[in-house]
């Protein structure tokens, strides 16, 4: 925001103001999640739960400038320059030296006395999942939180103490990343993934395969792994199917379910079909790969499988199978 020419003692100011920025945002956001062929449903009903994540900011914003009980119809220009002057970077990027490691903090912030002597130096890093169980950041959060405080330290030998920190606008809640260096680690994981003829050994398995995966549609390692037993009973599957018919009308059709013929995930018809139903941006993304001109195996990830009928819905990915060997 351009504070210039305001009035320190002026109020009432905040909400309109911070409507007025994220439905910028949301817009923008918006019109890239539009553009981005492999997408779900555009949750426009979800902009009263966005504006409420944004009061969650305010609030930890106010609170790191000893402002936390102040309502936002009374939060002053002056409050907010107060805020500016403790903002030393946003959405600014982070890298190493030697450019193998990198990030993109949300927010470096500086921490002062009551005097204005600088404490240290904040990274905060804006979350608007689910709020840590027990005030335990996820491992893979807290690692991502060390990394960009080390990457920081690494880049600032003179700097103040750094202090990195998880801000969940869900419940206002700040919880700090503490710990040793994972730099070490960071660089070892960083060899282990260079470019190289030989492919990573896959791992397939509950954690690894049993959820969300983007490479499902290129790996048969996790479909040969579910034909021999593996994953859970869930309602919702990963599938393989060959569609035998299609009506564009009504978004019905029979899929022939099909099962990995060898390890290189070459597609084994069943004989097994079943009734299928696509809607919303599922049938959608059904009918750009159709026009597209694809007419082999279809991946489709998280299908919901009851009763004999199979439904594919906007939370679905519909992709064509392409597994990528090892060889």
């Amino acid at each position: 925001m351009d504070l210039s020419g305001r009035d320190d003692l002026e109020i009432g100011w905040l909400g309109s103001t911070g409507e007025k920025f994220l439905r910028q945002r949301w817009e923008e956001e918006k019109e890239i999640f539009h553009n981005t062929p492999r997408r779900p449903k555009w949750k426009e009903e979800d902009f009263p739960k966005a504006k409420r994540q944004q009061r969650g900011a305010i609030r930890m914003l106010l609170r790191f400038i000893d402002s936390p009980e102040i309502s936002n119809d009374k939060v002053s220009i002056a409050h907010w320059r107060k805020l500016h002057s403790r903002v030393i970077a946003v959405e600014g990027e982070l890298r190493t030296a030697d450019d193998r490691l990198m990030g993109r903090l949300d927010m470096l912030l500086a921490d002062v006395d009551e005097k204005g002597n600088l404490r240290s130096w904040v990274v905060a890093d804006l979350k608007t999942g689910r709020v840590p169980e027990g005030g335990i950041l996820k491992p893979e959060v807290h690692r991502q939180l060390l990394l960009y405080r080390d990457i920081l330290g690494s880049n600032n030998q003179n700097a103040p103490p750094i202090r990195a920190e998880g801000w969940y606008t869900d419940d206002a809640g700040i919880y700090t990343a503490e710990g040793d260096s994972v730099m070490e680690a960071a660089l070892k994981a960083w060899e282990a993934t260079k470019p190289s003829e030989t492919p990573l050994e896959a791992t397939p398995g509950e954690k690894s395969c049993g959820g969300f995966c983007d490479w499902k549609a290129w790996c048969p390692h996790w479909w040969n792994w579910r034909a021999k037993g593996g994953g859970s009973n869930s309602d919702f599957k990963d599938i393989v199917v060959l569609l035998q018919h299609y009506d564009s009308v009504s978004g019905g059709g029979v899929a022939e379910m099909c099962e990995p013929a060898d390890e290189s995930g070459r597609v084994l018809p069943t004989g097994l079909q079943m009734a299928i139903n696509f809607d919303n941006r599922g049938k959608e993304a059904l009918e750009e790969l159709l026009e597209s001109g694809h007419k082999g195996p279809l991946f489709i990830g998280s299908a919901m499988m009851k009763r004999g009928t199979c439904r594919v819905g906007h939370w679905c990915d519909v992709l064509a199978w392409s597994p990528i060997p090892d060889a």
